[in-house]
């Protein structure tokens, strides 16, 4: 609830005191001390055209979905709301389509196959907006967000101007990107420097159905499918919503954050030792030949399944996911999350020796 609302710049309003509970997926509670709205470049610019405002320290905050809040916020919180979905262009090899920043991930994704355009299916249900999507660079069953991406806009918080990246200027990693990395020199690093406004996607026309999980596997059978060829994009969609939703919990129901840890890669050296001690681990061969290690069955192995601290847990169905069991009318705290985790971190290393890292931005 607003309780009270500022000055208005440039027909823009900032608003005080705003609660960020349903701003925030793991409905942690704590206030925005001034949240301004931004549902187009122009909003924006209004912000940063201001005297009061064009200096002050910033938030960029997009679907909530990927951070823990330990506490009110004290920057000024940019709320992105941009909205818009299209086909910008079309060649013999695929179909680009732009969205804007604020849409909802899963709905861009429900949208795109509605329109005849697949390629996104695999991450249907990933929590977020889509300007958060190249900032953690998503992924889920076999596809990344880069595999699909063309191009973003953004607006340098400090400057004002607008510019774009391409693929290679978001340096994109394993759930990360230049927008995750502060400035180490000059140019390098976008980390609370830029905001995102809107998104392009490159959708392959030569689409082939990305099918490479033993839980998509599974469902192939029990469809009765047996040639890859039969299989529609609107099947993987199908799939993958079921496949995470058994695994999953709805932040709607029990707040969390999605994934909170990366999945570890190892040498092969490193994986082979740890095979010796827990024949168990599960474990992917990655392509430039190290090893992803499944940090959800790491955190199980140590018995963190169903555990607590305060009213944080970890997930009884997925240790890879901490929830709120407070639900929101006692929410557990970001101070709990953060405890839990450490606690969960140091827990794996000293019985694997590997270091787990958090996905979620800790603010």
């Amino acid at each position: 609830m607003v309780e009270d609302t500022g000055e208005t710049i440039l027909q823009m309003v900032v608003e005080k005191n705003v609660s960020l509970q349903p701003l925030n997926s793991f409905g942690i509670a704590a206030k925005a001390l001034q949240l301004a709205r931004v549902a187009s470049e122009a909003d924006l610019q209004a912000v940063l055209a201001d005297a009061q405002w064009r200096s002050v320290p910033k938030f960029v905050l997009g679907g909530g979905s990927n951070i823990v809040l330990t506490g009110d916020v004290r920057p000024l919180v940019l709320k992105v709301e941009i909205m818009g979905c299209r086909l910008v262009s079309e060649t013999a090899r695929q179909w680009v389509v732009e969205a804007g920043a604020g849409e909802n991930w899963h709905a861009l994704v429900e949208w795109t196959l509605a329109q005849g355009l697949p390629g996104l299916e695999n991450l249907a249900l990933i929590p977020g907006s889509v300007g958060a999507s190249p900032v953690q660079n998503i992924g889920a069953y076999g596809v990344e967000l880069q595999d699909r991406f063309e191009s973003l806009d953004a607006i340098d918080l400090e400057t004002g101007q607008s510019f774009t990246l391409n693929a290679a200027q978001c340096a994109f990693g394993y759930r990360d990107s230049v927008f995750k990395h502060l400035p180490a020199a000059p140019g390098m690093g976008l980390a609370g420097k830029a905001l995102i406004t809107r998104v392009r996607f490159a959708l392959p026309k030569s689409w082939k159905p990305v099918l490479g999980y033993a839980d998509l596997e599974r469902r192939m059978a029990q469809a009765g499918v047996t040639d890859r060829r039969q299989v529609t994009a609107q099947q993987v969609f199908d799939w993958v919503c079921e496949v995470r939703r058994a695994k999953l919990p709805d932040p709607a129901v029990l707040g969390n954050a999605g994934s909170f840890f990366k999945n570890p890669t190892v040498s092969p050296d490193q994986c082979a030792d740890i095979i010796a001690r827990e024949p168990k681990v599960v474990h992917y061969p990655m392509a430039d030949g190290s090893i992803k290690l499944a940090a959800g069955w790491l955190i199980e192995a140590c018995g963190w399944k169903g555990k607590s601290v305060g009213h944080a847990a970890v997930y009884d169905k997925q240790a890879l996911v901490l929830v709120n069991r407070g639900g929101r009318a006692n929410p557990c705290t970001g101070g709990e999350v953060m405890t839990l985790a450490k606690a969960i971190q140091t827990s794996v290393y000293e019985r694997f020796g590997i270091r787990l890292e958090p996905e979620p931005v800790v603010v």
